[in-house]
């Protein structure tokens, strides 16, 4: 049987309303974001669908900066729920959001993690700076010679910046720009050693942009490697070449502590005890961001949420402490819950 024109015309909107009425009957949340926070939110979703009457979130990796693309792409039921974030999240990218309808969030600060510097667990012990690091790894440094200006970074090996380093190369494995891990890294540990120039910690006051355009420049000939949003691949290129270091979050370290290990920072080693007291200067808090707009409409977030800020989860004694998550003080965490359950939002 032959179908006309009209016939076809009047079918097409049965069709796709059938698409669409399957897809506004999503059962499940959909988180995205963060591949720090993934293994936190991994095991609150798993925990969330063996307890409660709703299915398991399904968690994607796409790193925070991918996730908050998603995220802030509209309203309904083809966009993500919830996205993780390992940094907080930018005025330009609330400015998306808000463009696309999303008008109405929940932030939910989740603990700190530490940025670690690591290697092998087979290779000889190493200290470093944040200087020694920032001379490392930045485009331009400060000339050698002493003059207040920048050159081409010039060092291929870690004994040029310093000769009680070892005589290997300069090779860092580290997250891309769309990683909020990458974001925190130039922050804290990037921008922390380029400080300790004088003339350069002076400009700051002086020419905002000229300075973060030197503190904040990783080099492009090789001796950082972007290994992308996965740190599996990181912790297994650092087992095959001992003399590279990587660039990730202290809970991934804590889960591979028979491959790799943390290098001390300025003298301090990185440890749950030593990032919760704030003596390991490179660590930052984790968060992660959920629609009101969805809240009632995909079964279980809102109980999904009570379940991530319980103490049972979050708390010291709880269950992401023992993947690596490094707890709020209680009265942090005890206002953060509060503020959660009142569905306190973000201020756009």
């Amino acid at each position: 049987m032959k179908l006309n024109n009209k016939v076809l015309l009047a079918l097409i909107p049965v069709l796709f309303g059938g698409i669409a009425q399957a897809e506004s009957n999503r059962d499940y949340i959909s988180i995205v974001g963060s591949s720090t926070v993934y293994p936190f939110s991994t095991v609150v979703a798993e925990q969330f669908g063996k307890s409660s009457n709703f299915k398991s979130p399904k968690v994607e990796s796409t790193g925070t900066g991918g996730g908050f693309k998603l995220f802030c792409g509209g309203v309904g039921v083809q966009h993500p729920d919830i996205s993780n974030a390992s940094r907080r999240i930018k005025q330009s990218e609330v400015d998306t959001c808000a463009k696309n309808g999303v008008k109405a969030i929940v932030e939910v600060k989740i603990g700190y993690d530490g940025i670690v510097i690591a290697h092998s667990s087979q290779a000889k012990p190493m200290e470093l700076t944040l200087k020694e690091l920032f001379d490392a790894l930045a485009k331009e440094i400060p000339d050698p010679k002493g003059a207040e200006k920048t050159v081409a970074n010039p060092y291929k090996t870690w004994d040029q910046i310093n000769a009680k380093l070892p005589v290997v190369k300069i090779e860092v494995l580290g997250p891309p720009p769309t990683s909020g891990t990458r974001d925190a890294f130039v922050e804290l540990a990037m921008e922390g050693g380029c400080k300790t120039y004088p003339w350069l910690k002076a400009l700051k006051e002086k020419d905002e942009k000229a300075y973060k355009n030197i503190c904040h420049s990783i080099r492009e000939d090789g001796a950082y490697v972007e290994a992308g949003e996965n740190d599996n691949l990181i912790v297994q290129k650092l087992q095959a070449n001992a003399d590279a270091l990587g660039v990730f979050g202290y809970s991934f370290l804590e889960q591979n502590s028979d491959k790799v290990t943390g290098i001390k920072v300025d003298g301090i080693v990185p440890t749950f005890e030593s990032i919760a007291s704030g003596e390991y200067s490179v660590s930052r808090p984790l968060y992660f961001y959920a629609k009101q707009a969805h809240i009632g409409i995909v079964p279980g977030i809102a109980e999904f949420l009570e379940e991530f800020t319980s103490e049972k989860a979050w708390g010291n004694e709880g269950y992401l402490s023992d993947k690596g998550l490094i707890p709020m003080p209680d009265a942090e965490r005890k206002q953060v819950a509060a503020d959660v359950k009142a569905q306190k939002l973000l201020a756009l």
